[in-house]
Order: structure tokens, then C-alpha cells, then sequence
């Protein structure tokens, strides 16, 4: 069966087709990008209709390229960025531009909604005791929707009225395509209103009390695996698609690249590295540490969850890296023109060059060490003015070791997120990795290397998250029996083993990362004035 995939991202869409049967297979692909919009009060917005847009120019390229007839698409899914904010209007028409994970602006509301009075863990206790018993886990980061949702309330009240539903960015677009309004069990959750006590999913009418939430603006949920609605006409023409095909719950991206990484039993774990990064192991019970800012996070899979701890910019720290540090080489190598005094060799990409380079620098950069904190950082510690550095750069450091370090900062960052996992739950020695950082055989060995674990990569690791949209689809057609069945579809393709020779140098550095933050919280506050 033939199923049609929509990979909605930080920065853009890839549009999937996929054959499910007994093997999986990619028949077609298309992208088309959109803008993140930050401001300097820490906001970060995109727009529904650049995402629409995309969605269109996309779709239409992938019939075009792929040969496949329209009606043979049998079902619909997405794969989506989570924890963003769009508030829609009965008739589904966002009230304002959609408000992004990494928008930081309501530290007043989290303040008030959370810190205040006696406190656990930096949180007020009651609240987070309520919250914790309620969902398994807590709003505690300025970035959580909820936040974002009270500060459209306190800061454009006129907006604000305007708004029926509170939905996350697939179910904007899911409504789009279907005039049906829902949120699936896993973005449901990250609201941090829903009740997960004993197996169940529904709204808290208890904790959107306590948080003023009016439960009216909060559509019903449904599973990853149901059918939401069906695609409309008006859509359909736009998109090149035939009315009526069937449009699945889906999944936010937390839930999804695991199961399209092939991790869907009890213990796996696999990393991500795409413009974010986290770190994820399936769990059979909610676990939280509330010190570490990891929590077990409602999946795609009934009776699972995702032991998640995440950082904000992972990739989107290799984009600084091209844009910033190699800005000078880019004409070179986009063009495949050949490289002064390098090898013989015609590199293709830009990403492909700086993997070379990386690959020729010694283990630990010179001890140069970079901390990957460009919009501040979320786990194992909450503090959105934590901010990149170079840390130990000396007359001899170079941009080589420069480029090296902020990929092994990376590295460090999600190693500590892996050792404070280990603090509560049993993660796997064998770690499946993906996201487009996994596309570079480089950067996976210094993984291996650096978390001293074997790391493993499917098939096309930056498309998982589409994988696993088109997966559950298939599970909710019947052409896959459960999830259980996933991992036989989707094989390790490399395999890379951790090394003695660079392990003492990655070491030391380690331990001179996880120190930086302490060392300056002070400086990072003071330099943004406060």
C-alpha cells in the first residue's frame, strides 16, 4: 500500500511516499523550506501559510517525480515539531502567526504559573505534586505551549477571543486538509493537561483550572493510528491529491523518528540529531527528574512511553558552523569546483567538505570544547540565556579544531543527557542514531566514540520521522499487524563501534563541558542584562 507522509519540520517539510508491505520502501520525496522568525524579547514564530505553501509545491513535485497516481495514495499521516502554539478559529484560520517550541517569551506566565510559594525543584510544590500526579510529568520550561498559550491571553487579548481551538502544528495542518479539529495522545500531552493516570487519555479539567486553561479551546484526542478525517475537496485540488483519501492522527516528531529508527520495544533507545537533538528510550511506566528537566513522554505506542530528555539546537548548530564559519568556502564547493591544495576530489556539498575536514582534525579539537546552547538549553538544566562558546581556544587553534569542537560539543551535550537517563531508567548499549547529523559517517563515529556506546543507523536516518508517520498509518489501514512489527522492517545499514585511541581526550573534555555551564549561569544572565 502507498502512503503519503508529511515530515513537518523546524525550517521545512519533506513530502514522502512510501510502498508498506513486506519490505518498506521510499518511492518519492520532495521538500520545500519556510522561515523561523525570532525576535530579540526571545520570541520565535513561523507562518501557517509558508507551511501550506509547502505543503502544495512539495506534494505536487513528488507526484510529478514519482510517477504515482493520485489514487493510489491510500492514506495520509505527519510526522511534526511539537510544543508549538496555534490558536485557530472555529473555522480552523490561525488568529495569529503560530508561536514555535522555541519561543521564549512568557517567563512572567511561567513565573506565575509555576515558581511561586514553597518550592520543589525550583517549582511551586503543590502545583508540581498536582501535575505530577495527574499527567507523570510538569510544565517547567519557559517554552512549554501552555505558557505560550497564557501569554497570547495576557499579552493580545484580542487574538485571543478570536480562538476556538489550541492546537500543535500538525493538527493546524490536519484540520486544514479534514475541517476536523483533534490533537493526538502524544501532542496532547505535551500540553501538560492531560490526564494519563491508569492507561487513560483525557483533558484535566482539575489542572486547566488550576493553570487557567478553559478546557472549551482543547479539541477532542485521538490515537496516532486513527483516522482524523478525510482529505476535503478544496484541498485535495490544491495539493494534486484525490478527495476523500483518509487523513491519520500521526505523530509529533518525539513520538515518530524512534518508531521510524525501529525502536519500539521496552529499553531502546535512539538519539536524534536534526536541527534540535534529544535523547530517547521507550519506558513501560512514567518516570520523571525533575532535577535533569527529563520526563516519560506519551508516544505512539499504547501502554509505552518515551523516556525523553532534549536540547534546543543540535544541527542547527552545524548551520551556524556553515554560515559562519564557512561562509568563505561556500562558493568553492557548491560549485564542485576543485579544492586549492586539498585532495583530488570534487565534494558535491558543502556538509560533505566540512565532514572531511572534521574527519582529518585530532580527537578533542585541539582542547578546544564548544558549548551547543545557541537558543539557550532545556535538559539536563533549564536556562534560556545559556549561550554558545569556544572554550581553550590558543595562537594554535584553527578553524579546523574550531568546526571539529562544535560537533564534538554536540556529542558531549548528548552523552550528558544519556548518563542523567541512565540515573532512573536502563538505556541500550546499542543506540540507534538518526536525523540528518546521522548522514555523516564521521559524525556517527564520534558518537560512538564519545558515548562510549554502539551506534547504529537505518536506512535514509534523515527521512525516520516520515518512516514512522508512514508506518502508523499502515498499522491503522491493517496493513501492519502492531507496532511490534515495525523493527523487522527497518535494518541497521552502518554500524560503528566505540574506539580506544581518542577515548582520553574525550574524557577530559567531557568533564570540562559539563562544567561550563556552571561556572558561568552568572555571566550568561549578566550579558544579556540581567
Amino acid at each position: 500500500m502507498k502512503i503519503l507522509a508529511y515530515d513537518i519540520g523546524t525550517t521545512g517539510v519533506k513530502t514522502c511516499l512510501f510502498e508498506v508491505g513486506e519490505t518498506l520502501e521510499m518511492i518519492g520525496g520532495a521538500s520545500a523550506g519556510y522561515g523561523l522568525y525570532t525576535f530579540p524579547d526571545g520570541g520565535a514564530e513561523q507562518h501557517a501559510e509558508e507551511w501550506w505553501e509547502a505543503m502544495k509545491s512539495s506534494t505536487r513535485e513528488m507526484l510529478e517525480t514519482a510517477k504515482v497516481r493520485p489514487e493510489e495514495i491510500r492514506g495520509i499521516s505527519f510526522c511534526s515539531q511539537m510544543q508549538g502554539l496555534v490558536l485557530a478559529d472555529e473555522t480552523g484560520e490561525a488568529v495569529r502567526h503560530p508561536m514555535s517550541y522555541m519561543d521564549q517569551r512568557a517567563e512572567a506566565e511561567m513565573r506565575e504559573g509555576i515558581a511561586g510559594g514553597f518550592k520543589v525543584a525550583g517549582m511551586n510544590a503543590r502545583r508540581l505534586l498536582k501535575s505530577l500526579r495527574i499527567t507523570g510529568a510538569v510544565s517547567g520550561s519557559v517554552k512549554d505551549p501552555m505558557w505560550k498559550f497564557l501569554w497570547v491571553k495576557n499579552h493580545e487579548p484580542e487574538n485571543f477571543a478570536r480562538a476556538r481551538w489550541w492546537l500543535d502544528v500538525k493538527e493546524y495542518l490536519i484540520g486544514r486538509l479534514t475541517g476536523k479539529f483533534i490533537m493526538t495522545e502524544d501532542s496532547a500531552f505535551a500540553t501538560m493537561l492531560c490526564d494519563t493516570r491508569n492507561g487513560k487519555r483525557s483533558w484535566s479539567g482539575e489542572l486547566c483550572r488550576l493553570f487557567g486553561v478553559e478546557e472549551r479551546h482543547l479539541p477532542p484526542i485521538i490515537k496516532t493510528t486513527d483516522v482524523a478525517g478525510e482529505l476535503r475537496e478544496e484541498q485535495a485540488a490544491e495539493l494534486g491529491l484525490v478527495p476523500g483519501t483518509p487523513v491519520f492522527g500521526g505523530g509529533g516528531d518525539a513520538s515518530l523518528i524512534g518508531i521510524g529508527a525501529g525502536c519500539v520495544n521496552a529499553g531502546d533507545t535512539h538519539i536524534y540529531c536534526g536541527t534540535s537533538g534529544w535523547v530517547s528510550t521507550i519506558v513501560e511506566k512514567q518516570t520523571v527528574d525533575t532535577g535533569s528537566m527529563i520526563a516519560s513522554i506519551v508516544g505512539a505506542q499504547s501502554g509505552k512511553y518515551n523516556y525523553f530528555a532534549e536540547m534546543e539546537t543540535a544541527g542547527k548548530c552545524l548551520e551556524w558552523v556553515k554560515d559562519h564559519l564557512a561562509l568563505d568556502e561556500i562558493g568553492i564547493y557548491l560549485e564542485k569546483k576543485e579544492i586549492t591544495g586539498g585532495p583530488e576530489h570534487v565534494y558535491t556539498s558543502l556538509y560533505e567538505y566540512l565532514s572531511e575536514v572534521i574527519r582529518r582534525a585530532e580527537p578533542g579539537a585541539g582542547g578546544v570544547v564548544f558549548t551547543p546552547w545557541l537558543h539557550g538549553n532545556r535538559c539536563p538544566f533549564e536556562d534560556p540565556k545559556a549561550a554558545g562558546m569556544f572554550f581553550g581556544l590558543t595562537l594554535e587553534t584553527g578553524k579546523t579544531e574550531m568546526i571539529r569542537a562544535v560537533v564534538e560539543g554536540i556529542c558531549y551535550h548528548l552523552k550528558w543527557m544519556l548518563e542523567c537517563q541512565e540515573k532512573k531508567v536502563r538505556t541500550s548499549p546499542v543506540i540507534r542514531f538518526c536525523g540528518g547529523g546521522a548522514l555523516s559517517p564521521v559524525t556517527a563515529q564520534i558518537l560512538a566514540d564519545i558515548t562510549e556506546r554502539t551506534v547504529e543507523v537505518p536506512d535514509s536516518p534523515q527521512n525516520v520521522g516520515s518512516v514512522g508517520a508512514a508506518l502508523t498509518a499502515a498499522v491503522g489501514l491493517g496493513g501492519i499487524a502492531g507496532m511490534e512489527e515495525i523493527a523487522r522492517l527497518i535494518p541497521a545499514k552502518q554500524r560503528f563501534e566505540p574506539r580506544e585511541e581518542p577515548r582520553a581526550a574525550y574524557r577530559r573534555n567531557y568533564e570540562v563541558f559539563k562544567s561550563l555551564h556552571a561556572s558561568n549561569r552568572k555571566n550568561f544572565a549578566n550579558i544579556r542584562g540581567e
